[in-house]
């Protein structure tokens, strides 16, 4: 795994084989980051990676530039690899929480520019994830939630569904606060 774009570009995450992870694939990675720079400012950017496995998402974020990444994950294993990976690239700004995703949301009390889950495809709730997001008000008014699943789920009938997009195996659906474009 490599770190596509950015002041990291090229640095690469080695995690161990063990981290029970299915990482985001570079390709991937890389698209969803090439839709983002068309609707994001990443320098005013707040981001809270949800169910972050390696942090490879987190560490495309910081290296764009954006503010800070809450990076949650429950697994002690993923979460001591985040910190190590930081304190190796000397990131400071990636705040690593070892919490169930579904008891930090349910006590969340701020909002982020970006939420991103990438939750394991067999995850019991993967579906009321959405929900989760939008009833809690993580978001900003202007906020986008990505959602990484597969395929057999569909949620373009939410009322904040603004986009969905395959690359394949891998399903992002983009919901937001605001509808406009």
């Amino acid at each position: 795994m490599r770190i596509i774009a950015g002041t990291l570009r090229g640095r690469r995450l080695n995690p161990p084989a063990n981290l029970p992870v299915r990482p985001t694939t570079d390709m991937a990675r890389e698209s969803l980051f090439n839709i983002l720079n068309n609707y994001v400012d990443f320098e005013d950017c707040s981001v809270m990676d949800l169910f972050a496995g390696t942090g490879a998402v987190s560490f495309e974020f910081v290296s764009r530039g954006v503010r800070e990444v809450t990076s949650i994950d429950i697994n002690s294993q993923c979460t001591d690899y985040i910190k190590a990976e930081a304190a190796r690239m000397a990131v400071r700004n990636i705040h690593v929480v070892r919490a169930d995703v579904f008891d930090l949301l349910k006590r969340a009390n701020r909002r982020f520019d970006i939420v991103f889950a990438d939750p394991p495809y067999a995850l019991e709730g993967l579906a009321s994830l959405p929900d989760f997001v939008f009833d809690r008000q993580v978001l900003t008014d202007d906020g986008i939630f990505i959602l990484e699943h597969p395929r057999e789920f569909s949620f373009e009938e939410h009322p904040h569904f603004w986009q969905h997009r395959a690359y394949g195996k891998v399903n992002f659906t983009f919901f937001a606060n605001k509808l406009d474009e």
